[in-house]
């Protein structure tokens, strides 16, 4: 004999439905609608009865009654008339409840309403378009041989997602049929007409040559242009090391003078193809939201997101108790699931709601004064807060959101591990790195600040971290180290 824990198929239901985020669950709930005649989806405006039909079936006898009633008058009324007078009282034109949108969905469902000012067409009906799907449109408006087409096609096969060249021009030639004769100079040549496509720069080897052939697309009028393509070509090198004194001298300018090409340098991009947007957007619903109203700041879930559902009535109606027929069975099974489903949408809102409302009461002070305010926080704090377990509050904060004023944020953006402070007590490491990205946008560009110098000035507002620590952060940041941070005033 033995103790044994098992998961019932209600439990691991309710746990299912916990981890998913709101987009996956409203397709496990369409899934269940579709699948389950029992569930339907409560409509604004109807009243959300969610009652058990199943204990007494005498409220839904008289209903039934009552309609078997009206059918059997409405048949014997029928049957007293004569032929003449029932096609007289038939209409020409029967009254039809259908809609053009109910049948032609795809088109008017999408457009907007009059008073839609935000309506978007582009952002609701585009879709990802890669770099290579639009070079070779561009290539079929081009005109060109039927080799030198060939020779394109294979070329832009051989552009990355940045918009570079990967392989040599000599690998490429190699690769025809023989029988083709196709030589490196012809190569060449449809090269340099595809690097004249959009966007400017792509078909490029280096970042020298792309950043030159942005720059031969510009105005001539352009200032400092022969300049830039001077420095773009032989002194790339040291424009990548922030070597300015050497530019200065080599290229014989002034500081001011090196100062305005390097802008000029600056505004290109060194990633072309990333101009072309190859993904899907991805949308955010949120699941929670929080707002403050006379300094109090309320949690509430966005209703919006997950629709309401119930049990239907008229088919619970037709469940009978003491019934063992296959019918019978398979909608009382479809009933318990339905009830079960419901129940653990239930336990989720509330699960959701009561983690939401700890995590705000901790975090007040990042919601009135941003991030530099927020405290240490992990999932046990919360767990015993709610007295839940962690892996518990782990799935509940795993893809859900907060709107809050300051924007939208997962939940897990709230916890983080804590470091200490020279009067003995904790900040968070979200705080510090707050701090951190505030100082390096405060800092002096020609003599930037490093990860020593950093410390040094948490470590005068008593917050003690390492160097090594405040590099870490850094890197999180996306921030450059001080040696790439150096600019030329």
């Amino acid at each position: 004999m033995g103790q044994q824990l098992t998961m019932t198929p209600q439990l691991q239901q309710a746990i299912r439905l916990l981890q998913l985020s709101t987009l996956d669950l409203q397709q496990e709930i369409q899934e269940a609608l579709e699948s389950n005649p029992m569930l339907e989806r409560q409509e604004d405006g109807d009243d959300f009865d969610n009652s058990d039909p199943m204990a007494d079936n005498a409220e839904n006898k008289p209903a039934a009654e009552a309609q078997d009633n009206s059918f059997q008058e409405s048949t014997s009324s029928a049957e007293t008339l004569e032929d003449g007078e029932w096609n007289e009282r038939i209409p020409n034109e029967l009254p039809v409840d259908t809609a053009w949108e109910d049948i032609y969905q795809t088109s008017a469902s999408s457009l907007p309403s009059n008073d839609d000012d935000e309506w978007d067409f582009t952002t609701r009906t585009s879709a990802g378009e890669s770099l290579q799907s639009h070079l070779l449109w561009q290539l079929n408006l081009a005109p060109m041989s039927d080799t030198d087409r060939l020779i394109a096609v294979t070329l832009i096969d051989s552009i990355n997602g940045q918009g570079y060249l990967e392989d040599t021009l000599e690998e490429i030639c190699a690769g025809f049929d023989p029988e083709l004769d196709i030589e490196l100079d012809e190569v060449e040549a449809v090269l340099h007409r595809i690097q004249q496509f959009e966007p400017a720069g792509v078909g490029a080897r280096t970042l020298g040559e792309c950043l030159l052939l942005q720059l031969r697309q510009l105005p001539a009028s352009t200032p400092w242009m022969s300049e830039a393509q001077r420095l773009v070509t032989d002194f790339i090198d040291l424009l990548g090391s922030r070597d300015y004194s050497q530019l200065m001298r080599r290229m014989k300018l002034k500081e001011d003078e090196l100062r305005q090409v390097i802008e000029l340098v600056q505004s290109l991009n060194p990633r072309p193809g990333s101009q072309i947007e190859s993904s899907e957007p991805e949308y955010v619903v949120p699941d929670v939201i929080v707002r403050k109203d006379s300094d109090r700041w309320l949690v509430e879930l966005n209703q919006e997101a997950i629709p309401r559902l119930r049990v239907n009535p008229q088919y619970a109606g037709f469940v009978r108790r003491a019934d063992t027929s296959a019918d019978n069975t398979f909608m009382r099974n479809q009933l318990q699931e339905a009830r079960w489903f419901i129940k653990s949408l239930q336990s989720r809102n509330e699960t959701l709601m009561k983690v939401a409302t700890q995590i705000v009461e901790h975090q007040r002070g990042f919601l009135d004064h941003g991030d530099e305010a927020m405290k240490p926080l992990v999932l046990h704090d919360i767990a015993e807060a709610v007295g839940m377990h962690e892996s518990t509050i782990s799935r509940v904060t795993t893809q859900k959101y907060m709107h809050t004023p300051r924007g939208i944020y997962e939940l897990k953006y709230f916890f983080s591990s804590h470091v200490s402070t020279a009067e003995g007590g904790e900040c968070s490491s979200t705080a510090i790195r707050a701090i951190i990205k505030k100082l390096v946008a405060a800092e002096n560009q020609k003599k930037p600040l490093s990860d020593s110098k950093i410390a040094g000035l948490l470590e005068a507002q008593g917050i003690q971290v390492a160097r090594r620590t405040v590099a870490k952060y850094r890197e999180s940041l996306g921030i450059a180290p001080s040696s790439e941070r150096k600019r030329l005033m």
